[in-house]
């Protein structure tokens, strides 16, 4: 009996000391600092290029418009890249999906959800709006405002400038001027009548 006994403990205690080694092993499994060397790739580097879109650490510091809309704490009217025809032709197809079911396609605040009992939001046309900071509009995507949620997650930061400069043309053709038109772009008008 005492023999028995004996092996059990030795049995137990064979199984609690291989048991305590795998735990260890994976603390010793090799590691890399950045830029050290490795044959594990092909390229012989250790560390793997970003990929495409990912923010790398501080770089909000380094633009803070572009990621808030903001400088000093003051949302400001104007854009971080240049607005091009690309630029507002991909604002309108984001504006379309995500804005318009409440904003409607003309900005007017009358979109489907709102004429299902959803609560109706300000035209982009009352001067008031029009009058708001490009990078307000940016930050309202962002975080949201009032009934409106935040749509940081589903529209990335470039799509959300985009929307905004689309805003502004949507404001800009409501309220346009025909003496605010080029020539030439005057003479294309009347060769239209």
């Amino acid at each position: 009996m005492m023999f028995k006994s004996l092996g059990m403990l030795m049995l137990f205690a064979g199984v609690l000391i291989t048991g305590c080694r795998q735990p260890q092993e994976m603390a010793d499994q090799p590691s890399h600092r950045p830029l050290d060397g490795s044959v594990f790739f092909k390229d012989g580097q250790a560390s793997r290029q970003l990929p495409a879109g990912v923010v790398a650490r501080g770089a909000r510091d380094r633009d803070p418009f572009f990621y808030t809309g903001k400088i000093d704490g003051k949302p400001l009217d104007a854009f971080p890249f240049a607005v091009t025809m690309e630029v507002l032709a991909r604002g309108q197809e984001r504006y379309d999906v995500f804005c318009s079911p409440c904003h409607d396609r003309l900005g007017t605040g009358r979109g489907m959800v709102v004429q299902r009992g959803y609560r109706q939001p300000r035209s982009f046309h009352i001067d008031e709006l029009r009058k708001t900071p490009a990078g307000l509009f940016f930050e309202h995507m962002t975080i949201g405002f009032g009934a409106m949620p935040a749509y940081a997650q589903q529209i990335s930061i470039r799509d959300r400038w985009a929307i905004a400069a689309y805003i502004r043309a949507l404001q800009l053709s409501r309220n346009a001027r025909i003496a605010d038109l080029t020539e030439k772009d005057r003479a294309k008008l009347e060769e239209a009548k």
